[in-house]
């Protein structure tokens, strides 16, 4: 057995017993196996925000990235620091205080039934897209670390299977523990791979050398430009408040300050991850510059020794893992709760209702891996899919700051012309007049939303927080 595949074999092992050990802690009813019983502290939030953060986009996608516009690609990591900043400071504990489950429930909560309705449907479709995105990264990362045994094909059914695997034993404290062994080995693997493919190439200035002209490397945006730089913190705090991987992660914290203050250290470990891994896509650049930009990553770390590739290229698969597991989980909560047990059976017993919750991961990991055979451009198809989050962050902060401006049917009607306003992009060349889909959705959904609020006259009642 190869060094690189014992050490994916070790991994995987480990995160299995992990598994199995959180399996007894989620054991307990719904809340157990979704929430983690609301019992985590702020480092174990913190953790899981980072290894959300910390995925397919933030390693593979910022490479692939920079292998094109520079350094300047690290700016996306930046940006997931700035919303998880933003929501440790604005909305975390706002969503923990609540006792909320999904941003849909606040939804029907504060607005009706149709704005719940409308809010699941996207919300998973947002879900699923990004963890399609894992699969991808994780069938490139395998067939990279052993192309003798792995295809980018079959490298993405076993990243399936491991992810759906570990997201089906223990839930969100399956989750949340095994981010614990991602995030230090997502460090480790990313600092000393940094480290050692610069000092392998002659160090930044002799990489700087190497690089085509045309485009500013180093530059404060590179070839990206100031406008899209701007998109991405705009995407990435929008998101951050309401896409379901966070919004449970903080609704799992033991209390508001937990999930504060959990936010808050997890910005702190967001941030360098990007530049470091936008580095290795510039060094790739510079030594493979005929790759396939997806592959920029995985293949300049492939070009170190046995040990400390298989080391990073296990860090960089700890990311999907960590990733994907918390992308399932919300998924599976989404339908579940907002969909199955709402509409379909309100009165379902707890022990039926877990089995929903496994089914229902389940099929969504199975349909998401066929998405991600179908999936291009890894950052780009992020960007454009968490755009689609803005709707429901409009309405979060309006309930929470401004709830005099809410009407009942402010959150169906923004969330529709949000959604109609992000179809109208990805079809009709004619509306893109602005740099990311972001700036447009931003645009139509405040002016739908106070729109609302002048024509509709029934009010939404006063928000408040709701006991244990």
């Amino acid at each position: 057995m190869s060094i690189q595949l014992t050490i994916i074999v070790l991994y995987i092992a480990v995160l299995f017993g992990i598994s199995f050990y959180a399996k007894r802690l989620a054991a307990n009813g719904s809340t157990n196996f979704l929430f983690a019983g609301r019992k985590l502290g702020p480092i174990l939030v913190a953790v899981n925000v980072a290894g959300l953060a910390i995925g397919a986009a933030s390693t593979i996608g910022v490479a692939e990235n920079a292998f094109t516009t520079g350094l300047a690609a690290g700016w996306y990591n930046a940006a997931w620091a700035a919303g998880a900043l933003v929501m440790g400071l604005v909305a975390a504990a706002k969503y923990r205080e609540m006792n909320c489950t999904t941003v849909p429930e606040l939804f029907e909560r504060y607005y009706d039934k149709k704005g719940r309705v409308i809010a699941v449907f996207g919300l998973i479709i947002i879900q699923m897209v990004i963890t399609a995105l894992q699969y991808l990264a994780g069938g490139a990362i395998l067939s990279s670390l052993l192309p003798d045994i792995f295809s980018f094909q079959n490298g993405m059914i076993i990243s399936a299977v491991v992810f759906i695997g570990i997201t089906l034993i223990g839930g969100l404290w399956s989750s949340g523990l095994s981010n614990i062994v991602s995030v230090v080995l997502i460090y480790i693997g990313v600092v000393v791979g940094t480290y050692m493919t610069v000092a392998n190439q002659g160090g930044v200035g002799a990489i700087a050398a190497k690089l085509p002209p045309g485009t500013d490397w180093f530059g404060a945006v590179g070839g990206l430009g100031l406008a899209t730089v701007v998109g991405w913190f705009a995407v990435m705090i929008t998101q951050t408040i309401t896409a379901q991987g966070p919004v449970q992660i903080a609704c799992g914290a033991r209390d508001g300050k937990a999930a504060r203050n959990g936010y808050l250290l997890g910005a702190l470990i967001i941030f360098p991850i990007g530049f470091l891994c936008a580095l290795m896509g510039m060094a790739a650049k510079v030594a493979y510059p005929g790759i396939k930009a997806t592959m920029a990553l995985p293949k300049i770390i492939m070009s170190l020794d046995p040990i400390l590739s298989g080391t990073t290229l296990a860090a960089l698969w700890a990311a999907d893992v960590s990733t994907a597991c918390t992308l399932l989980l919300g998924a599976g909560t989404l339908f579940s709760q907002d969909i199955y047990k709402r509409f379909v059976d309100p009165t379902i017993a707890e022990n039926k209702y877990m089995v929903v919750n496994r089914i229902s991961i389940l099929v969504i990991g199975i349909v998401t891996l066929w998405l991600a055979f179908n999936a291009v451009g890894i950052l780009r198809t992020l960007l454009i899919g968490l755009s689609l989050t803005t709707a429901f962050t409009v309405v979060f902060l309006f309930t929470v700051f401004a709830p005099g401006l809410c009407r009942r049917n402010s959150a169906f009607y923004t969330t529709l012309v949000g959604m109609a306003a992000l179809a109208a992009w990805q079809t009709i060349p004619a509306v893109r007049v602005f740099a990311h889909p972001i700036y447009l959705e931003w645009l139509v959904c405040l002016l739908t939303f106070l729109a609302v609020s002048m024509i509709d006259k029934q009010r939404i009642p006063v928000v408040t927080t709701k006991p244990e």
